[in-house]
């Protein structure tokens, strides 16, 4: 070994207290060493004792020779594991170290993490939270995210958690539940639950602002997985409307109950999970910007050229284009007028008013040269499911119009996030047939007295496993 080290400043450091003490422990040994030999030198058996302690001597110098060399670089006993960055590195051509793939966490055998969204109830007291932390970072748990709900008695702990890829749901509740925790629950999260809540609030904001058919689906995303229902104040059928709900909304459990901004109201239920006034206080809020800024559709537009030549435009419609439709239903045949309704001619009219409105979902309209209305393309929504209509104007029928339509509504359906859209119509309805067909979509197929049901599933559903709801019975509220 050197006797010379450098510092941390690079500058070389000489120890010359420790060269002293080696020189004075070497003199020791010869002066030790020269009175045994004397002792023994004189016996009689001395030259045999000291041929035997040479041997001796010279075989445990070469070991311990061989020892340092092999283990004197070796990290001490506590050692975590780094390396240096040159460790691992093999020298190239030029004889400088060259920088080696890394080995990624699948080829060491470590699993790959997993985000959750937990929420669970605890104490209002002093170190509640403390001790729940401390059970997830037990488990190897990183909280990314906490928001909390305060309540009468207790608060509501939401977290985004990152936790490792095989440790399973019922393992984080058991031990959040050790912890204080009750009433938890807990579903896979995605990149898109990285951005925190106030961000995710202004982004819902905007969307609604731009668009009033944004409405539900920005209530969905700000609760969860929810159902969502708006029911006019005058069903288009006729009959009673729901009850009125006062202007500050109604919260009971599981259930919201908001006045809708053009009369009605707007229902969300969230069977599985209480809603907290926080979260109830978040959706008047948006409820109240929506109804300020009254009904509005985006104004862009798509000029298209069919294979005949004609250009026709595809533009959002709304309940200003209610006149320009019921022309259109007056050229339109009783035929395609019954397999678009599925009811009474005459009623047609009837349900423009519902079906243009920006509240219930988003609707296409297909306009010519001269301004007439020739197509129209419904996307519902309809609580949980989302529905697609089309309507062509005869003159126009098996140019690629319903297709064309139908293709943009599933588009806006599958950035929308749904799952799946369902088409109603008869089994007659080739055009409608061809026109799901022609998607290349899963599609699911149901007949019940003539009526034909058509689903499309747009993503896979997710696992189980992946979404669930783990509340065990001792903690049912």
């Amino acid at each position: 070994m050197s006797d010379v080290t450098r510092a941390k400043h690079g500058r070389p450091v000489h120890h010359w207290r420790r060269d002293v003490v080696q020189l004075a422990a070497l003199l020791t040994a010869v002066a030790v060493a020269d009175a045994v030999a004397d002792l023994i030198g004189h016996g009689p058996d001395g030259p045999a004792l000291l041929l035997v302690s040479a041997v001796v001597l010279v075989a445990t110098a070469a070991f311990h020779t061989w020892w340092a060399r092999r283990h004197g670089h070796a990290p001490p006993t506590d050692d975590t594991g780094a390396r240096s960055p040159a460790a691992g590195r093999q020298a190239g051509p030029s004889g400088h170290p060259e920088p080696q793939p890394a080995e990624t966490d699948a080829e060491a055998g470590i699993p790959e993490s997993a985000l959750w969204r937990m929420r669970t109830t605890v104490k209002d007291e002093p170190g509640s939270l403390a001790a729940l932390c401390t059970a997830l970072a037990d488990r190897r748990v990183d909280i990314l995210s906490l928001q909390t709900h305060p309540l009468a008695e207790g608060t509501v702990d939401e977290f985004l958690l990152r936790a490792p890829g095989d440790l399973a749901a019922a393992e984080i509740t058991r031990a959040v539940r050790a912890a204080g925790g009750t009433g938890t629950w807990i579903e896979r999260a995605d990149a898109h639950d990285l951005v925190d809540a106030p961000t995710r609030v202004l982004g819902l904001a905007t969307r609604t602002a731009l668009d009033a058919a944004e409405l539900p689906l920005a209530l969905r995303q700000l609760l969860g997985r929810c159902t969502i229902r708006q029911l006019p104040a005058a069903p288009v059928g006729g009959g009673r409307g729901p009850d009125a709900v006062p202007v500050e909304g109604v919260l009971e459990d599981t259930v919201l109950r908001l006045r809708a901004p053009e009369g009605g109201v707007i229902t969300v239920e969230r069977p599985y999970l209480p809603f907290t006034p926080t979260e109830f206080a978040r959706a008047r809020a948006l409820v109240e910007l929506d109804a300020r800024l009254g009904p509005r559709v985006p104004h862009g537009h798509d000029v298209l050229t069919l294979p005949e030549g004609s250009d026709i435009t595809v533009r959002r419609a709304d309940t200003g284009d209610v006149e320009a439709a019921k022309a259109m239903h007056e050229r339109c045949s009783a035929r395609t007028l019954g397999m678009r309704y599925h009811g009474p001619v005459g009623d047609a009219d009837r349900y423009l008013n519902h079906l243009l409105s920006p509240r219930y979902g988003r609707t296409l309209a297909v306009q010519t040269a001269s301004g007439r209305i020739v197509g129209l393309g419904h996307l519902l929504w309809d609580g949980d499911e989302t529905e697609v209509a089309l309507l062509v104007e005869d003159a126009w029928q098996r140019r690629g119009i319903g297709a064309e339509l139908l293709g943009r509504l599933v588009s806006m359906a599958a950035e929308a996030g749904c799952e799946s859209v369902y088409a109603v119509t008869q089994a007659s309805n080739t055009g409608m047939v061809a026109a799901m067909r022609g998607l290349g979509l899963p599609l699911d197929y149901q007949i019940e007295e003539g009526t034909l049901v058509i689903t499309a599933r747009l993503a896979q559903p997710v696992e189980q496993e992946d979404a669930v709801v783990v509340r065990p019975a001792a903690e049912a509220q």
